[in-house]
């Protein structure tokens, strides 16, 4: 109790965002064995969820002037960023209006779903690592660095893929949604 008092690392809000973003990065971990839709509909709900933890994080400065250490490596982005994509398959690709290129061009941005949630793992999984390592000073610095590019990054990619998302699961026909696990076919019935 006394910590929580101390250390903003301890407190309510910082726990309840360590929890959301563990769960976020587990399920992206897990993605391969998933359907578009499970996948979409869980997303449509771990996002809203995310972003509203993220924006509840204290803000503050480090000590310490030098990033923190980094535990995503190339190779994990990939294997996660490939199997997103093969889950969304022909519906991992959507035009976006909100990034910074769009400054210079009157035509919207091509982005990806995986990509998008790519990062955010990558910060994520950062922030989380940090965490679990239980050094204070490690976990102060992560947690400034999660705010900050909370801010100025992944917040707004949470936003703009929640958008794609959404259009997948409730504008695209329902033929897109073949329910293999329950054998029904939306356009033509039992399977």
């Amino acid at each position: 109790m006394e910590k929580e008092l101390k250390s903003p690392v301890y407190s309510h809000d910082v726990l309840e965002f360590v929890t959301v973003a563990v769960q976020f990065c587990v399920y992206l971990e897990s993605s391969e064995s998933k359907t578009r839709q499970e996948f979409t509909s869980t997303m449509l709900k771990l996002l809203p969820l995310l972003y509203l933890k993220g924006s509840l994080l204290p803000k503050f400065m480090a000590d310490e002037e030098e990033e923190p250490e980094t535990f995503v490596t190339e190779e994990n982005y990939e294997i996660i960023r490939t199997n997103i994509s093969r889950v969304m398959g022909e519906h991992d690709a959507y035009l976006d209006v909100f990034v910074e290129d769009m400054k210079y061009s009157d035509t919207p941005i091509l982005m990806t779903v995986s990509e998008n949630l790519s990062d955010i793992y990558q910060d994520l999984k950062n922030f989380v690592y940090a965490y679990k390592l239980g050094v204070e000073e490690r976990m102060m610095e992560a947690l400034a660095l999660c705010k900050e590019n909370f801010e100025t990054y992944w917040g707004q990619r949470t936003v703009n893929v929640m958008r794609a998302l959404h259009d997948v699961m409730y504008n695209h026909k329902r033929e897109d949604f073949e329910d293999e696990e329950y054998g029904y076919d939306y356009n033509q019935g039992e399977i």
